[in-house]
């Protein structure tokens, strides 16, 4: 039986192993495209850029990717530079 629970361990410290990197993976991809971002906003490269790229890569009001890209897209378009969410998804 311990043979059960220690399989059992093993895959839940597994899944949680998993849900972690996902969790960091998607931060950095979420900074790096807040980067991106700020180059093209014509923030200066530096602690402004790392700040505004910190606000996208923590914004996590809804599930998914939807919450990102529109509020890239609204920030942008404030600037005056149209993209459509596509070529946003693209990036």
């Amino acid at each position: 039986m311990e043979s059960f629970e220690d399989r059992q361990k093993g895959f839940e410290a597994a899944f949680q192993r998993d849900q972690e990197l996902a969790f960091r993976i998607t931060a950095r991809r979420n900074r790096l495209f807040g980067l991106w971002a700020a180059e093209r906003l014509g923030l200066p490269a530096g602690d402004a850029a790392e700040g505004y790229a910190q606000t996208v890569a923590a914004d996590f009001e809804a599930p998914g990717d939807d919450d990102v890209v529109g509020k890239m897209r609204s920030d942008l378009a404030e600037k005056g530079i149209a993209l459509t969410e596509a070529e946003l998804r693209v990036e």
